[in-house]
């Protein structure tokens, strides 16, 4: 009998399955921009320059981890942490403490507390400056209303026909909740003060722990009923390009939509233009103009 040989079985070769590839999140990559913004400071440090003696063996072109850490009396495992990208919470102090240590100025502190999605709790000491070319556009644009505000609604400068418009400016949310003159001028009153708190809301949360942005609150709340109720319902909205109708005591209706253009990479200072929605509007316009040119004869 011829026994029969079994089949050679040739291997297979099994293509490893793809896995896919997931997409970092939002958060994930904001910690990847801190990790890497932490390494590249530290390592631009050198020991002498915060009054650290190098020693014979240091591999590193700047400071050790430890040592920032050292510096910044948070713990060494904490700050390696932060330069791994791992997905921990810190607070404003420590990225404050950090920030000292690694002597950075005011764009780099700027950049680390945005990168770790924190307020900065000094930030609102800066000052925004309106450079002579920027007051230059204002007048240009006349008889346009426009103004240079902050996130706070703070205003820093305008023309004169938005001077005109309204009056002598201080703060747009104070004016709004308690000036009679201002709230007069406007005829969609409560639909624009929701609107303007959402929007004040919406710039706070970048803000929440400055002197400043709390103070205006809590002077709003003391002066305005209103206020107080609109700021409870917790409403946010973006700044979008909307109309409004003023109520000009010399001119009539004003039928105008407003623009916002950032003047910096950030969302700090802005200006805002209103442009006429219709004819009459325009025409109107050019009147309150020459009222006021006729003031300066």
């Amino acid at each position: 009998m011829t026994a029969t040989m079994p089949e050679t079985v040739q291997p297979q070769t099994v293509k490893p399955q793809t896995a896919q590839q997931s997409t970092p999140t939002e958060g994930a990559v904001r910690r990847g921009e801190l990790a890497a913004f932490l390494r590249s400071r530290r390592e631009r440090i050198t020991p002498e320059q915060v009054g650290l003696p190098r020693g014979p063996r240091r591999r590193t072109p700047g400071l050790r981890r430890e040592e920032v850490a050292h510096l910044s009396a948070v713990g060494v495992t904490w700050y390696t942490w932060l330069e791994q990208a791992r997905d921990i919470h810190v607070s404003p102090q420590v990225l404050d403490s950090v920030a000292r240590a690694l002597q950075m100025d005011r764009a780099e502190r700027g950049h680390l507390f945005a990168l770790a999605g924190a307020a900065d709790p000094v930030r609102g000491t800066e000052c925004a400056v309106v450079t002579q070319s920027m007051r230059q556009m204002l007048d240009q644009l006349a008889p346009f209303p426009a103004v240079v505000q902050n996130s706070r609604f703070d205003i820093l400068a305008y023309n004169s026909t938005y001077g005109r418009l309204l009056c002598d400016l201080a703060n747009c949310m104070w004016l709004a909740f308690t000036n009679a003159d201002w709230r007069a001028s406007l005829v969609e009153l409560d639909k624009t003060l929701c609107v303007m708190a959402a929007k004040f809301r919406a710039s706070m949360a970048g803000h929440v722990a400055e002197p400043a942005w709390k103070a205006l609150v809590a002077r709003l709340e003391a002066a305005s009923p209103e206020f107080r109720e609109i700021w409870a319902r917790q409403e946010v909205v973006r700044p979008v390009s909307h109309s409004k109708i003023f109520r000009h005591k010399e001119v009539g209706l004003l039928r105008l939509s407003a623009t916002g253009l950032w003047t910096g990479p950030n969302h700090g200072p802005r200006m805002l233009t209103y442009t006429p929605d219709d004819e009459e509007s325009r025409e109107r316009l050019e009147r309150l103009q020459a009222l006021i040119n006729g003031c300066r004869l």
